[in-house]
């Protein structure tokens, strides 16, 4: 026999003894990968604290007339949304956000002055031009509930992700809360869009669409729950195997022959009694003499 056909047979007796050994301890294995499944989907569902996250769509987009120059200038945006990506998560930005988040308000309606009545006097008869506007303060409008997240917190829950020969990039926030993140993702989107003509002279920046609320991002109950599972399979079968490499006992007469070189001289068959049967010399004794008897 070659030393290749005798490896393929050593292979073929390993994986007909696993698979003898998994047969046998199925019950166990499947304990285990239940066992660690279980804990897997309590931890992930009762014990990790969740996360949320929350994404706005940003545009960065020059309009011309000229067609030539259109192409222009698509291609120079699309170069400069790294640039963007770089300022958007720039400590003067994160700043102003964190700002704005304690205090969550928006001018709708600027403050109008009073204004007294203007009246025209002809031939002694005073004649009203205009009327008198009273005063009226301005109006706001509270976009979300306040939060206190200083501009480092920001910068570790806030990601911007491009894509190629693309004018759109995306800005995602992560946080405790659903509506958490949804207010950071909004409050960066929105004083990148007031502070970015003051920093790079432009004015190309649309928000496309304003942030939802987060959709639950970590953990992944279903990845850990299956992560569990496979750990669970992996361990059993690794504690059975070890179990079966520690186990000294012979199992076939080609070991005996073939590894220790000893000769086989024959077989002692096992023969198995049965519980209520005992055989006593007093019992061979008695069986003698009634065969005297008889």
């Amino acid at each position: 026999m070659s030393a290749e056909q005798q490896n393929n047979e050593e292979v073929t007796i390993d994986l007909r003894r696993l698979f003898i050994l998994i047969k046998k301890h199925i019950i166990s294995i499947l304990i285990w990968m239940i066992g660690l499944g279980l804990i897997a989907y309590g931890v992930s569902e009762y014990v990790l604290v969740p996360k949320y996250t929350a994404s706005t769509q940003l545009l960065v987009n020059r309009k011309t007339t000229d067609a030539n120059q259109a192409y222009v200038n698509q291609q120079a945006d699309i170069n400069a949304v790294t640039t963007y990506k770089d300022i958007i998560t720039s400590n003067v930005i994160l700043r102003g956000a964190s700002k704005y988040l304690a205090n969550p308000v928006t001018l709708v309606k600027k403050a109008t002055p009073a204004k007294k009545a203007v009246y025209k006097t002809n031939d002694g008869t005073r004649t009203l031009v205009k009327k008198a506007v009273k005063a009226k303060p301005a109006v706001y409008k509270r976009e979300s509930k306040s939060y206190s997240v200083s501009a480092n917190e920001l910068a570790s829950a806030v990601s911007v992700t491009t894509t190629t020969s693309s004018q759109v990039f995306t800005l995602s926030a992560t946080a405790e809360t659903p509506a958490k993140a949804q207010a950071i993702a909004n409050a960066v989107a929105k004083e990148f869009k007031e502070q970015i003509p003051k920093i790079m002279d432009v004015n190309n920046v649309t928000i496309v669409a304003a942030a939802a609320k987060g959709t639950k991002s970590y953990p992944n109950v279903k990845m850990i729950t299956m992560v569990g599972v496979l750990a669970g399979l992996v361990i059993s079968l690794l504690i059975i195997i070890i179990k079966d490499l520690s186990d000294t006992t012979v199992r076939e007469d080609s070991f005996m022959t073939n590894e220790l070189g000893l000769t086989n001289l024959g077989e002692i068959a096992h023969i198995t009694m049965p519980k209520d049967w005992t055989f006593t010399a007093k019992t061979a004794e008695k069986r003698g003499s009634s065969r005297r008897r008889i």
